[in-house]
């Protein structure tokens, strides 16, 4: 099962899209609140939703072209990208759980947000991973 989604990681993106989708639908009337010091960023989760479906069609797309195209992809490369991308917000999830709600302990939310902004942009940053992984296939010869 595992050897089937690193040689095909098309399918989990492309299952994961309408799921996703659905999930904001269904929740479109819950925002997500970002407070950075003196700014709110507010965002519908049925919007973030949206652009979480839209990104992992085009990836999903991506994957199945190199899949019908019969390039290689580096497997390592795989396991980073897919890793990050569904592993990385589910441990967000669970981090986000341990916020201490005593007004004493303000400094163990902030080393928690600090460790859970630092995830996201380990997250983001491992998105590069997939055009790199396109390229090196591209660039490579035989297969």
């Amino acid at each position: 099962m595992m050897k089937k989604l690193f040689d095909e990681p098309h399918r989990i993106f492309l299952i994961s899209a309408p799921i996703i989708l659905l999930i904001g639908i269904w929740s479109s009337e819950s925002v997500l609140d970002i407070n950075v010091h003196d700014a709110y960023f507010v965002i519908a989760y049925l919007y973030l939703a949206i652009m979480i479906s839209t990104i992992f069609a085009i990836i999903g797309i991506g994957y199945w072209i190199m899949h019908k195209t019969k390039r290689k992809l580096s497997k390592w490369l795989n396991w980073i990208h897919i890793g990050l991308t569904f592993c990385g917000p589910l441990i967000m999830l669970i981090l986000a759980q341990f916020y201490r709600k005593e007004i004493t302990e303000y400094d163990f939310n902030n080393n928690l947000t600090l460790i859970i902004v630092l995830l996201f942009l380990l997250i983001v940053l491992g998105q590069i991973i997939f055009p790199i992984n396109i390229i090196y296939s591209l660039t490579q010869r035989g297969k």
